[in-house]
């Protein structure tokens, strides 16, 4: 054999329980399957914020039962798991939008579709959604 048929690379199935921990994946498909995992939680969440608008627009007083609900809680459900759920669906929101903006992007200049810009942007689109999630998390939970 020849020395360039020797150094061909070796393309394998991935076994999800013995290679997946020592997997690296790149930013690209960190945001990639973040991506899908932010549509899913705001697809399951959706009865939750549609209970929530209705709550908070109806009345005064389903206002305050709307208000109380994040400090108080509900019937057994504590305030803070509330306030959790909350800041699960305001990264999703975040996460989900700002790399739906990196896909536009990338569609829209077909020049910029590059292995730096890639990694570039993914990296941009973590940091951007969990900058402004923190930001939001610190009004949440009244730090400012």
């Amino acid at each position: 054999m020849t020395e360039v048929a020797k150094k061909r690379p070796e393309f394998r199935n991935i076994n999800a329980l013995t290679d997946l921990p020592s997997y690296r994946l790149p930013p690209a498909g960190w945001v990639s399957i973040l991506h899908r995992v932010s549509g899913v939680i705001m697809l399951v969440l959706l009865p939750f914020v549609l209970w929530m608008f209705d709550t908070s627009v109806s009345s005064e007083i389903s206002f305050g039962r709307f208000t109380s609900a994040f400090t108080a809680g509900l019937g057994f459900v504590p305030g803070w798991f509330i306030k959790l759920v909350v800041l699960a669906l305001i990264w999703a929101y975040l996460h989900h939008f700002t790399a739906g903006m990196r896909h536009l992007w990338m569609d829209v200049s077909h020049a910029a579709v590059s292995k730096e810009f890639g990694d570039k942007s993914a990296k941009a689109t973590l940091v951007i959604s969990i900058v402004l999630t923190l930001i939001l998390a610190a009004k949440l939970f009244g730090l400012y």
